[in-house]
């Protein structure tokens, strides 16, 4: 049972690999996974230019689709958020 007072924030790891950069692109989202896959998909499956994703603190980061080597999806935890009485 979890303690009163604490609210639980869950975070996604999103990893974006760009083609012919050595360095890759990583963030915390709170989109779920499943959107963030949806997202992914759909920006790949039609003609869009850019894929957008937006981070926790509301970034948004846009990744052009002719330039995604992988994008990896990190299954989130549970962080503790808030003081306990």
């Amino acid at each position: 049972m979890r303690p009163v007072g604490i609210l639980y924030a869950r975070h996604v790891d999103i990893r974006i690999g760009i083609a012919n950069t050595a360095r890759e692109l990583s963030f915390e989202s709170a989109q779920t996974a499943a959107e963030v896959e949806k997202a992914v998909a759909a920006a790949l499956g039609s003609d869009a230019k850019f894929l957008s994703l937006s981070d926790d603190k509301g970034k948004v980061y846009l990744v052009p689709t002719a330039s995604l080597a992988y994008v990896e999806i990190g299954g989130g935890e549970s962080r503790r958020v808030g003081f306990v009485a």
